[in-house]
């Protein structure tokens, strides 16, 4: 059965169209019409994206950059341990049903996941442990990219081996984190987006992407 996408869910990557948003006294109406106009352009342009992105899933033998499912805040607490996830930043309760999520959407509608590389941190790794429902492998090249420029480059030169080298014909699955999908692709998933890429040239070519 095809997924049906809500309508909230299609909206959520824009500004919330609301009442107090739009109205304006003595225009309310035209602006509510005009932002609706706006609306059903976007709409359409987000459902193709994703229906794009998962005819890539189905075919099997491509990369997935999944960006960890939502979290509990912004920043991870000043007594950060990679080994130990009470000093990091975690899946909140919504994270955990999207990561849920992701795993029964893949496995009904996607080729198999052949392997998946995970960040280090805990985020990352319960993402990839309830989407499906399997251990990870730790990658650290995949963990938040270092600030020192040199340590930063060998993190990305890394996952690009890893990528340029993969010819599976079912799907590899990477969990990292927003500052890494940027770095690598120049594009901005939300948390749990998937973005499908291929090597091209020195960097990456983005073929998909999608929204859970």
């Amino acid at each position: 059965m095809p997924l049906r996408l809500s309508f909230d869910r299609l909206c959520h990557p824009y500004m919330p169209v609301t009442g107090a948003y739009l109205r304006r006294p003595g225009k309310g109406r035209p602006m509510f019409r005009f932002a609706l106009a706006l609306l059903l352009l976007v709409v359409p342009v987000a459902a193709h994206a994703t229906e794009a992105g998962w005819a890539l899933l189905r075919d099997g033998g491509h990369v997935v950059l999944l960006r960890h499912a939502m979290i509990t805040g912004t920043t991870d607490p000043a007594n950060f341990d990679i080994a130990k996830c009470a000093t990091q930043l975690n899946l909140s309760a919504r994270g955990k049903q999207q990561a849920s999520r992701i795993g029964a959407l893949l496995g009904a509608r996607a080729a198999p996941i052949e392997r998946v590389l995970s960040s280090r941190y805990c985020r990352c790794l319960d993402t990839a442990r309830i989407a499906f429902e399997a251990e990870p492998e730790p990658f650290a090249p995949l963990d938040l990219l270092k600030t020192d420029g040199n340590e930063k480059a060998a993190q990305i030169a890394a996952i690009m081996n890893e990528i340029r080298g993969y010819s599976g014909s079912d799907n590899l699955v990477m969990v990292t984190h927003l500052e890494n999908i940027v770095a690598l692709t120049g594009v901005s998933p939300r948390e749990g987006e998937a973005v499908v890429v291929e090597p091209q040239g020195d960097g990456l070519r983005v073929l998909g992407r999608v929204t859970f």
